[in-house]
């Protein structure tokens, strides 16, 4: 019998997941909204609802209609990615694990009934009520860490610093309107270069550094909606690589899964 794992939600957290599920040997299933909002786009398979097909430090995933391409997918040994806001293949997927990987921030719709283990990434989730485990998914000694009762930590709304910038770092709409983007992913930018417009008024970087992350040009945003993320270490790999957060997110999932015997016997099975 092969591990199936279904993540609501690609974006760069989920995907660190995703990967490494992947990468141990797990089937994976994504499902995803009909215009995802990813920043970190080079690093998440949500990015698979533009363009179709992705790869990421070596896993492939396609975006797929239909149960049957689901199956056709998986035994190919890539990852499935469905517009599927509601996770409504899960009934016909019946997955072992469930991850909600949305980033909500607030207690979801009930999910216990969706697979045998259901896991929950960050702030919104109680273990014990919402889903079975929580992840801790905010920086700091706690990161990837399983909690089997209670909740993770509260979302601060500060990113984390790095080399001397922290709210900085975070490109925000200023206005709403439409985003149109001037700047490339991966692309070093000058103080003062435009990295992007929203209904016409620019957003300027503030410091020097790389393009880690920015929306996808053509969709709305909001006025302070985080849009794109401006990395100090100014290191063009970065912008390609899985960030170790969610990498160490990706850990806590596989201790929740092979800590659950029934469950390890799967996953281990060849």
């Amino acid at each position: 019998m092969t591990f199936i794992a279904l993540l609501r939600g690609g974006g760069d957290l989920a995907s660190g997941v995703a990967y490494r599920l992947a990468r141990c040997g797990a089937q994976v299933v994504i499902t995803e909204l009909e215009q995802p909002r990813a920043v970190r786009r080079l690093v998440s398979f949500a990015q698979v609802v533009y363009d179709g097909e992705i790869v990421i430090e070596g896993v492939r995933a396609r975006r797929v209609e239909g149960i049957d391409a689901v199956s056709e997918t998986l035994n190919r040994g890539e990852i499935a990615v469905v517009v599927d806001p509601h996770a409504a293949i899960s009934t016909a997927l019946r997955p072992h694990l469930l991850v909600d990987g949305r980033m909500i921030k607030r207690t979801p719709e009930p999910e216990l009934h969706m697979a045998r283990l259901v896991v929950g990434l960050g702030p919104g989730f109680t273990a014990g009520a919402d889903c079975h485990a929580v992840v801790e998914t905010k920086r700091g000694a706690f990161l990837g860490r399983v909690y089997w009762q209670g909740s993770a930590e509260a979302d601060t709304g500060q990113p984390e610093t790095v080399q001397g910038h922290q709210g900085d770092r975070v490109i925000r709409a200023p206005v709403d309107g439409i985003l149109q983007t001037h700047a490339r992913l991966g692309e070093h930018l000058d103080p003062g270069q435009i990295i992007c417009s929203v209904d016409g008024r620019p957003v300027i970087a503030p410091f020097a550094g790389n393009l880690r992350g920015l929306m996808m040009a053509g969709l709305p945003v909001t006025r302070g909606e985080k849009i794109g993320d401006l990395d100090p270490r100014d290191d063009a790999r970065l912008a390609h690589m899985i960030s170790d957060k969610a990498l160490a997110i990706g850990g806590g999932v596989l201790e929740a899964v092979l800590s659950r015997p029934e469950l390890r016997s799967i996953f281990s099975q060849p």
